[in-house]
């Protein structure tokens, strides 16, 4: 099949993407070296990342909105069976949208228990502590002390995928998540680029929102 470089992500897609590639495990380093300030104030920013994904994912551009690859139970057993054309499509694949709604609800399930945690011997509570009582902060901080493993378990599923996926369909899903660009078939168009002042906007948005959970969400506490 004769194909040609296409634009596939956006700058949006791509920040977020590899921000979360960073921000995992060092947030486990922080909270090994028990450094729960930078624990805490990377939990923020991770938080603002998945509440801008899941705008993005609203307002975005094409290949960037759910709607253009969460297509159900049908287009996965379709997939699965081998019944998809890889190269005239561009975007995540059915499998690749379960895993992109699997690890942003994983990582917001993380998040959530912490920004609800309470540890008095370590001094890492988190600013919506007060809104639970005591029992239910002691479930959700030993909860979220072993749950990471789970968000790990499932970011190294997706890194298993994608390799497979390079080592059996031939298609290059790393390249076009850090240039932007992938190959493919002549009938494919471009993907827009991002409107700068949408994405900011959506960036402001979310920023807002995190830190006003930072600061214990008041009119709530």
């Amino acid at each position: 099949m004769t194909t040609h470089a296409v634009r596939i992500w956006d700058w949006p897609v791509r920040l977020t993407h590899w921000s979360f590639a960073l921000l995992l495990p060092a947030m486990y380093i922080t909270a090994e070296n028990s450094e729960w300030g930078w624990h805490m104030r990377l939990g923020h920013v991770l938080l603002t990342l998945i509440i801008f994904r899941v705008i993005w994912g609203l307002i975005g551009t094409d290949t960037a909105r759910f709607s253009s690859f969460v297509k159900g139970p049908v287009a996965l057993l379709t997939y699965l069976r081998g019944g998809y054309p890889h190269k005239e499509h561009k975007g995540h694949n059915p499998l690749g949208a379960f895993a992109v709604l699997a690890l942003l609800g994983l990582m917001l399930a993380q998040v959530s228990m912490g920004l609800f945690a309470g540890d008095p011997y370590d001094g890492a509570t988190g600013p919506l502590n007060p809104l639970v009582g005591v029992g239910t902060a002691d479930f959700l901080t030993e909860t979220h002390e072993w749950f990471f493993w789970v968000v790990f378990g499932m970011v190294g599923l997706h890194i298993t995928t994608v390799g497979l996926y390079g080592a059996f369909q031939a298609q290059n899903l790393i390249g076009p998540m850090i240039a932007g660009k992938g190959e493919k078939a002549l009938s494919v168009e471009d993907n827009p680029p991002a409107p700068w002042g949408r994405a900011l906007g959506a960036l402001a948005v979310s920023g807002g929102i995190a830190f006003w959970v930072y600061l214990g969400a008041p009119l709530l506490t």
